[in-house]
């Protein structure tokens, strides 16, 4: 149980909901946004005591149905409650981390000649990615396994912004972020990715405002521009898929819709890879 982190989620997602949320009156001035402990408490149906204990990071360890009724009181989605629990100890089937890369997967990423495709692991680090892949983010090739991490290379890599543009970027950043705090909550034990963040705390301030934020949200399927030197600006569908069996494992995709200007893209990008 991580009392820390489970402390400031706490403070974070009561300073979320307000009382119009949760069907209470606003009760004249506040001195904080958010919900009062004794409001969170009462909607949990514990004890004030027992709430401030946890809040301040000295509670007990809370049994599934407290934290099932904090998850409730305090309106948290599905990857939120998720966090909830791993923060928690309580079991959601936290798997171990492992290094190995199926052969059946690697097969497939082979196999898919015409979409880009890479697998991610838990900490953002790229782990094997096909041609095409390699030819639309470039550089994967030349460089060291633990030079390939893309929620470094959003933070610290100048040329992102390139890749990217600005406001996806942003975007980018804010959603992978909230990704990799639901990860550190899924593997508290994994110290790579407790190096990960204490390296991008100390050196991105960007990083660091959008870590204290506690945002919690799984990646799954999004929509996003990335910018080619050669073929130029492919709006392309990520497909983010759980790989079965291995919670530190995703398959990443990147497809477009047939016969647009991004799927031309997409097949340009494709017969120069062949030819080179």
């Amino acid at each position: 149980m991580n009392r820390v982190e489970l402390a400031d989620f706490l403070r974070a997602r009561r300073a979320r909901v307000t009382p119009a949320d949760v069907g209470l009156p606003a009760g004249g001035t506040r001195r904080t946004p958010g919900l009062r402990r004794q409001e969170v408490a009462q909607l949990a149906g514990m004890s004030i005591d027992y709430y401030i204990r946890l809040e301040q990071g000295r509670g007990p360890h809370p049994s599934k149905q407290v934290v099932n009724a904090l998850a409730r009181a305090l309106l948290l989605n599905q990857d939120e409650r998720a966090h909830l629990f791993h923060l928690t100890g309580q079991p959601l089937d936290r798997p171990r981390i492992r290094e190995d890369v199926p052969d059946s997967l690697l097969h497939l990423i082979a196999f898919l000649e015409d979409v880009p495709a890479y697998v991610l692991d838990a900490r953002y680090d790229i782990r094997a990615w096909n041609p095409m892949a390699g030819a639309l983010m470039g550089g994967l090739d030349s460089t060291s396994p633990g030079e390939r991490n893309v929620i470094r290379w959003v933070f610290m890599s100048p040329e992102i912004a390139e890749h990217l543009g600005d406001e996806e970027k942003s975007r980018f950043a804010r959603g992978s972020v909230a990704d990799l705090r639901a990860a550190a909550g899924r593997h508290p034990g994994d110290r790579r990715i407790q190096a990960l963040v204490a390296e991008l705390l100390a050196l991105s301030p960007a990083f660091a405002e959008l870590w204290s934020r506690h945002e919690v949200q799984v990646r799954r399927e999004q929509r996003k521009r990335v910018v080619h030197p050669v073929v130029g600006a492919i709006d392309v569908i990520c497909q983010v898929m759980q790989v079965p069996d291995r919670d530190d494992l995703r398959l990443v995709l990147y497809t477009a819709e047939p016969g647009s200007p991004s799927h031309r893209a997409l097949r340009e990008l494709r017969r120069q890879t062949l030819s080179s």
